[in-house]
């Protein structure tokens, strides 16, 4: 049996990424910041190293500084000196000679390679090696990390706490990042009330505005709420104008399907060039996408998994590429369903589960149960999605799926 909203006239999800990509121009504006305000942004421009790291061999252990020559098991060697992290011995180690290192500790001068102290027997300022060292053992090399003028970031990386050290170690006190974006959010409807007002007949709390700006905060975008807009023409259309005006992107919840307040689609289509598309997706299926006179606009389904989903699979690529963001790959993988899944052929789908590590080391998936567009819980309850095939049917358990682990977005 095919999906009842299965169509000749739907677009395939990954045709529509790739329209979306296509029409979008990156933003050049950028601004440099200190790297203590600086993860999670956008790298401006190529980074390279301006000295080495680590700056000059080094020891890797606790121990004693030699020569290899010396390095026989059985040797004596006369203590000489130390060399601590920040406080290098600072003459030349001579034959039969050795200087006690700490790790981190700068090699010195004559020497080229340090002896573990566990190898080693302490007699007041003799030492015996009781096993053998040779040439470059235990050390580290200066520039083994990154030589002068490597490559460390190119433009369009999006900076993570590991980086930011490492922007530390080279002496890089503030990097040139993109500009945030800026995105407007419009939820639209007569039936949406505030969290926190008196509900009447037929009316509902609104959620997509606040899910959409708490992902598009992790995002690291500039969010800009313009709350809840009545179906009102002239409403909709200073709100629209305003926000057109201040913001990047816009994006809308609700009123891109067919039959929906009808006057936003008038709106949009007066203010800018829209397409309203039907995708082979589920949940999903209506999605607008166009430019405003000053900013590209994202329709998104009224309904809250829907709008989320769409908003993971297309709003957050397209995003990514507006702010110069290198493209990523999701990651994801085979895993073994642990129940039936059911699936009518005509739209990808984009069920909500729950993979685990099995005892025997491998993935298993199962539902979170009710895959309703409007049932949220089958998010807040999931960690991946369960992508099945546009024409796929039903599953039984057993089968392979694929799924893709929730990201930090909407992990």
């Amino acid at each position: 049996m095919k999906d009842a909203c299965a169509s000749a006239g739907l677009m395939p999800l990954d045709d529509a990424l790739k329209q979306l990509l296509a029409a979008l121009t990156p933003l050049q504006a950028s601004e440099s910041v200190a790297i203590s305000q600086a993860d999670g942004r956008i790298v401006a421009q190529t980074i390279t190293s301006e000295l080495n790291i680590p700056p000059a061999d080094n020891s890797a252990m606790d121990g004693y500084a030699l020569r290899a020559e010396d390095g026989r098991a059985g040797n004596e060697l006369r203590l000489v000196g130390q060399s601590f992290a920040g406080h290098p011995y600072s003459a030349v180690v001579q034959p039969g000679e050795c200087v006690r290192i700490m790790t981190g500790g700068q090699l010195p001068a004559g020497a080229d390679c340090v002896c573990m102290q566990e190898n080693v027997s302490v007699d007041g300022d003799l030492i015996r090696l009781t096993q053998a060292v040779k040439a470059g053992s235990n050390v580290r090399y200066a520039g083994e990390d990154i030589s002068r003028g490597a490559l460390v970031f190119e433009a369009g990386r999006r900076l993570r706490a590991a980086d930011i050290g490492l922007l530390s170690s080279l002496g890089i006190a503030d990097v040139r990042v993109k500009k945030r974006i800026r995105v407007a959010l419009i939820s639209t409807g007569d039936e949406l009330k505030k969290p926190g007002e008196v509900l009447q007949p037929g009316q509902f709390y609104e959620s997509n505005g606040y899910t959409l700006a708490a992902l598009l905060t992790r995002f690291g975008a500039e969010v800009l709420e313009f709350g809840i807009v009545a179906d009102d023409l002239q409403q909709l259309t200073q709100v629209f104008t305003q926000a057109d005006q201040q913001a990047d992107v816009v994006i809308t919840s609700g009123g891109v399907s067919v039959g929906e307040a009808d006057f936003v689609k008038t709106v949009l289509q007066s203010l800018g060039k829209i397409a309203f598309w039907k995708l082979a997706i589920k949940p999903g299926k209506p999605f607008a996408f166009g430019l405003l006179a000053n900013s590209y606009f994202i329709g998104l389904p009224g309904n809250p998994v829907s709008a989320l989903v769409t908003m993971h699979q297309l709003g957050l690529p397209m995003l990514s590429k507006i702010q110069g963001e290198n493209a990523r790959v999701p990651l994801r993988l085979s895993a073994s369903a642990g129940c039936d899944i059911r699936k009518a052929p005509g739209r990808t789908d984009f069920q909500r589960g729950i993979y685990h590590t099995t005892d025997d080391g491998r993935l298993q998936v199962v539902t979170t149960g009710s895959q309703g567009s409007g049932v949220l819980t089958s998010m807040n309850r999931a960690n991946c999605y369960i992508i099945l095939e546009q024409m796929r049917g039903s599953v039984a358990a057993g089968e392979s799926v694929t799924i893709e682990p929730f990201d930090g977005y909407i992990g």
